[in-house]
């Protein structure tokens, strides 16, 4: 079975799994666990963050985020297509109560500074006022593209003119540092906070970083234990991050091999699929006259594994258990299916 469903589907290797036997540990709720603390610093490290905090999911981390940033009933700017948007349950509402309002990102799903000027609302009698600005990198409905630190930082700055903070969701973080040749803190350097998954390209089996400063991180560990993510021994899932960040590099592999992946499904009459920026492919199936559902389903038969992004779109997503050979099975099998 060839998964490219997601990059969330990567098996831990055989160095994670011997970490996380090995792994010193220790209560984490106390801070007691020695691992997920190197774990945290390693992060500050790669981010230029003052403190760091292990979660358990990316999506915890960003409510996490909103709900430290904010005051209740307060707006926050969201991208239509967003993660936190589409596919976080209404967590902002549910945890955070606000309400959002969108901005259509375009091609990279990046506000500029006038559409963050135009979605700001100030606090009055009866507006509840903007409360945080959430961005992402690598987007991931717009198919991976990694937004280079001048469009971040020109939307930041905008929300900060308002006092407005800006929280990052870089799930796919290292996967645009990669693609644009700068280092990770190039980028965050311009928001308050950010949080980036160890669990997707970088492999990991689970968990997230999130990372603010000090006094951000300090009330963000109260509202993870409100949130049930507190957690006991947990250097055993922290130590196969530490493996993941070292496999920083070889995600180009994964971008070249999107690249490859792309080119040959954009070859196949009736497809097209856009050059990818990362390890995201979307694949746009109307002129072959079938849905994405059809598409997946033929392809699902064949053993070739996709994701539905839409009526006539498909997703395939690269990663460290998908190879040169895998690549051109897959579209040998699209072919046949179209």
């Amino acid at each position: 079975m060839l998964d490219f469903r997601s990059d969330t589907v990567t098996r831990p290797t055989e160095e994670m799994r011997e970490a996380a036997r090995t792994a010193d540990v220790g209560d984490d709720v106390y801070r007691e666990d020695p691992t997920v603390n190197e774990l945290e610093a390693e992060a500050v490290a790669r981010v230029g963050m003052e403190a760091a905090m292990f979660v358990p999911s990316g999506t915890m981390g960003n409510q996490i985020a909103a709900r430290v940033h904010t005051e209740r009933g307060q707006e926050a700017l969201v991208e239509e297509t967003s993660h936190v948007y589409k596919y976080e349950l209404g967590g902002f509402a549910q945890h955070s109560e606000l309400q959002v309002r969108t901005f259509d990102g375009g091609e990279n799903g990046a506000p500029t500074p006038e559409q963050v000027e135009a979605g700001y609302v100030e606090e009055e009698l009866h507006r509840p006022g903007t409360g945080l600005l959430c961005l992402e990198n690598t987007h991931n409905v717009k198919g991976g593209v990694a937004v280079d630190p001048d469009t971040v930082g020109a939307a930041a700055e905008a929300a900060r003119d308002h006092g407005v903070p800006v929280h990052l969701d870089g799930a796919r973080l290292f996967n645009a540092a990669v693609s644009l040749d700068v280092s990770a803190s190039e980028i965050t350097e311009h928001v308050d906070s950010v949080m980036f998954c160890l669990s997707k390209g970088l492999g990991a089996p689970v968990g997230s970083i999130l990372a603010g400063d000090a006094a951000f991180i300090e009330n963000a560990r109260r509202v993870r234990k409100l949130f049930g993510g507190g957690m006991r021994q947990a250097g055993m899932v922290a130590a196969p991050g530490l493996v993941a960040l070292e496999n920083v590099s070889r995600l180009s592999v994964d971008h070249e091999n999107a690249a490859a992946l792309a080119a040959g499904l954009d070859d196949i009459d009736g497809l097209r699929a856009p050059a990818p920026d990362t390890n995201i492919v979307l694949v746009h199936t109307e002129d072959a006259g079938l849905t994405a559902s059809e598409l997946i389903e033929r392809c699902e038969r064949e053993d070739v594994l996709a994701s539905e992004f839409g009526e006539h779109t498909v997703r395939f997503c690269t990663h460290q258990d998908v190879d040169e050979s895998d690549v051109s099975t897959a579209v040998e099998t699209v072919a046949d299916a179209v």
